[in-house]
């Protein structure tokens, strides 16, 4: 088969004519329609092949408002935990029948702001769905042409806020360590620009003042294991610390290498708990007891909420926690 159609963008009739259907034809074809006959179906996919023809999907969107697609805004910047957000977002949307685009949203506010009412009026997408706080104000009754859900996760600079800041595993592992005898504890925080690690550090502070507890110090580590490792070592030897609350697992890390460093046994002498489950603490001898966040949980839901919104339906109530401990080796009976 040989194509007249040249630098020109191919269009869905001389696809038909090259394949020797109807345009109709194509059409259902396009839609993953099964109904079509596996003949026609491989000569329009050698035709569409041959053409270099794609979807004009600005055209379909005008005729039908379908495009099949969702956009999935997220600030600039860098999260390991948006990776596995988008994996569950991409799972929920794909069961539907639709694609995800993630769209980054960088700049001013001004600049953002337009970026999202451009979105929504360019007819790309069917539903979009941000993760981030838009402008209050934004998008008011019929102020786009497309639905939007505001399902805030992480603020403008990538740091994870409502559900991923929520810190009340904090409170169980305290509670858990107390049970087993534990009574002088040590916390070592990450960076308080993050809702995080001041949610983390303040359910710490609370649940030892419930319980009667005492706790040592609070140590700024701003997410360094090395001063995590530092306050392990510098450790008076009658300060009673029994154990040690960090804010995520690579602090956690810093104060078990310091106490081994000292001569201390993990979890014989000091337990030591972490945060976000890193694979790593799952290998290192000990074993590092953390707290597994279900980031792809979060993702699925805010996709599913948008796909209710689409279909005019009440989003389905999910009221499990996204939070679980994970009890490992780090962790024992305080030292008698």
């Amino acid at each position: 088969m040989t194509s007249d159609v040249g630098t020109r963008r191919p269009t869905i009739r001389e696809v038909a004519r090259l394949a020797g259907v109807s345009h109709e034809t194509v059409a259902r074809y396009l839609r993953a329609d099964t109904r079509i006959k596996e003949a026609s179906r491989e000569r329009i996919g050698a035709a569409i092949a041959e053409l270099g023809y794609r979807p004009n999907l600005v055209a379909r969107a005008m005729r039908n408002r379908r495009t099949g697609r969702l956009a999935l805004l997220l600030p600039a910047g860098v999260a390991i935990s948006s990776l596995e957000m988008l994996a569950g977002a991409t799972d929920a949307a794909g069961a539907a029948g639709y694609v995800v685009e993630v769209v980054t949203l960088g700049g001013p506010a001004g600049v953002r702001s337009e970026r999202v009412l451009e979105l929504a009026d360019s007819g790309l997408f069917e539903g979009i769905v941000s993760l981030t706080p838009l402008p209050a104000g934004l998008l008011g009754a019929g102020a786009t042409r497309t639905p939007v859900l505001v399902a805030p996760h992480y603020d403008e600079h990538m740091r994870g806020i409502g559900a991923l800041a929520d810190a009340s595993c904090v409170a169980d592992l305290v509670e858990q360590l107390a049970e087993q005898g534990h009574t002088t504890f040590l916390h070592v925080s990450g960076d308080y620009a993050h809702t995080s690690a001041r949610n983390r550090r303040q359910v710490y502070l609370d649940t030892i003042a419930r319980l009667g507890l005492r706790s040592y110090a609070v140590v700024d580590c701003d997410w360094d294991w090395r001063r995590a490792w530092r306050a392990v070592l510098d450790l008076p030897a009658d300060c009673g610390v029994t154990a040690v609350v960090g804010a995520n697992d690579k602090v956690a890390a810093g104060a078990v290498r310091g106490a081994l460093e000292r001569g201390w046994r993990v979890p014989q002498d000091l337990s030591v708990t972490g945060w976000d489950d890193n694979p790593l603490g799952a290998v290192m001898p000990p074993s590092i007891t953390t707290v597994a966040v279900d980031h792809g949980r979060l993702g699925r839901a805010a996709v599913s909420d948008l796909l209710a919104l689409l279909r005019e339906e009440a989003p389905a109530a999910d009221e499990r926690p996204i939070t679980r401990i994970i009890w490992r080796e780090s962790t024992g009976p305080a030292p008698r």
